[in-house]
């Protein structure tokens, strides 16, 4: 059962997706054990408190220093441990002893299509913002693993959505939650649990469910004739 560790700003849409899909059967073979904030009014955290799931806030404010900050996050995610953290929404720079401990286990949804209004300053509404400034037709959303750079990891799942006439960030915004955010981090997280995403040369490769529990049942037919 892979033990995930979501990590949030705000509201807790892309959680509550999470949560949704768990109890759908979407996700298998994961669960959530802690939900962690860097705000103590987001509401991401009376979801999780619902959910009975241990939540945690910890806020740069409350560090003097920078490296302390680090170190409590990193803790904090091995106190519980997460096999995979989750960004769903979060708008924390991870540090870089997080992303080195959790190596290609550290997964964000961009409400873009990576590499188009990604990196530096490109977050929330403004990433809806600059989309409509700039005229296309078509945006949406990728689910990516965290690297040391800012939206720089290898991409596991992509899903368009169409810019329509009038739309606004606001608008335009919900559309890419409900028709792109909400349906490829589940999915990512269900085929990283299941074990069919692995990652070479920069570039994740997912395997078809068929191959990916043949070597699950290999694995077991091996073990099972050692016990022997």
């Amino acid at each position: 059962m892979l033990k995930l560790a979501v990590m949030v700003s705000g509201g807790g849409t892309n959680l509550q997706a999470i949560l949704d899909a768990i109890d759908s059967g979407s996700i298998r073979n994961a669960r959530v054990v802690k939900v962690i904030s860097n705000s103590r009014t987001a509401y991401a955290l009376e979801r999780a408190k619902k959910a009975g799931i241990c939540t945690q806030c910890i806020t740069r404010k409350d560090y003097p220093q920078a490296q302390q900050f680090d170190e409590a996050l990193l803790s904090a995610l091995q106190e519980c441990e997460a096999d995979l953290v989750v960004l769903a929404g979060c708008l924390v720079v991870i540090p870089q002893i997080v992303v080195d401990a959790f190596e290609n286990r550290i997964i964000n949804i961009h409400p873009a299509l990576i590499p188009a209004f990604c990196g530096t300053g490109y977050y929330g509404l403004g990433v809806h913002e600059a989309a409509l400034a700039r005229g296309v037709r078509v945006t949406g959303a990728t689910v990516h693993f965290v690297d040391g750079g800012t939206d720089t990891g290898p991409i596991i799942l992509q899903k368009a959505v169409e810019v329509l006439e009038g739309d606004t960030p606001e608008v335009l915004q919900r559309r890419v939650m409900e028709q792109a955010e909400w349906v490829i981090l589940p999915r990512a997280i269900d085929l990283i649990a299941n074990g069919r995403v692995t990652v070479s040369q920069g570039k994740v490769h997912i395997q078809a469910e068929s191959t990916a529990s043949q070597k699950s049942m290999d694995g077991c037919e091996k073990r099972t004739e050692e016990e022997k």
